[in-house]
């Protein structure tokens, strides 16, 4: 498992999370949803290293994710950030080869190009592989991000489990792409028993794909469990200073869908 026990972050004196504790799973996927400003990229970025945190602890596998070498941890736990800034003009296929940096010594440049481009057609973007990176629309770069970083961890490593943190990785893409992502995703977890982390802010897509769904507020836990658990209206209300109702998803009626209320602006009458 990847664990966070007891974590709390601070900036200054800003406390960005407090107290949290949950556990990302082998084989699921978890998301992580609340308001903005909730804590939600903090926490992630703190669960894979890269905020060192004000107190708690951080384990992966069983041992403290500070003592893993950086070597072996980069084969194990891929990171996609909401932005990844590279402005140099590599090609889209030289963006996932840089996935496949930790096993340059130890696979074959046809081996890492190989599984360069099975991790470019997966995320729809292999017609892409000559582009130039820094031509491409919001969500295909986010979309070769995801192919790079899926390229990083393609491997198991069996008997240590592997580990997939997506931090709102639907923000800048379409309908279509949206469910694809998450589809590949929930794959990931299913087929490989990877754990997989993602931000979201749609909880209608944290219910269709998530195993569980870990709702933050103000840096804190306010619930953890099952799409049905945790997606109730009294709770999204408190979450999110927001009322909605809760019915069932027309098609799939184990899954709650959430339904937000209408908003009028003051001064406009509602029609």
């Amino acid at each position: 498992m990847l664990q966070a026990i007891d974590l709390s972050l601070r900036v200054g004196a800003k406390t960005l999370l407090d107290g949290v504790t949950l556990a990302l799973r082998p084989g699921e996927v978890l998301a992580v949803a609340g308001p903005n400003g909730a804590g939600k990229s903090s926490l992630l970025r703190a669960i894979s290293g890269e905020l060192a945190p004000f107190a708690g602890l951080v384990t992966m596998n069983g041992r403290p994710l500070a003592e893993w070498p950086p070597q072996q941890a980069a084969l194990l736990r891929g990171v996609l950030p909401q932005s990844a800034g590279l402005a140099f003009r590599f090609t889209v296929r030289d963006v996932a080869l840089m996935g496949r940096s930790p096993q340059r010594k130890t696979h074959s440049a046809a081996r890492n190009r190989a599984i360069a481009e099975h991790a470019l057609a997966m995320t729809d973007t292999g017609h892409l592989a000559e582009r130039i990176y820094t031509t491409l629309s919001g969500g295909e770069r986010q979309r070769v991000q995801l192919a790079r970083v899926l390229a990083q961890i393609w491997e198991p490593q069996d008997p240590l489990h592997r580990y997939l943190l997506l931090d709102e990785p639907t923000s800048a893409l379409d309908l279509a792409h949206q469910h694809a992502v998450l589809a590949i995703a929930r794959r990931f977890a299913d087929q490989q028993q990877a754990g997989v982390l993602a931000v979201l802010h749609d909880l209608n897509l944290a219910a269709l794909y998530a195993d569980r769904i870990a709702l933050l507020h103000q840096g804190r836990l306010a619930a953890i469990g099952t799409p049905a658990q945790t997606l109730n209206s009294e709770l999204i209300r408190q979450v999110f200073a927001y009322p909605v109702s809760i019915a069932s998803h027309p098609q799939i009626p184990a899954v709650p869908l959430v339904i937000p209320r209408r908003q009028v602006a003051p001064g406009v009458q509602e029609r």
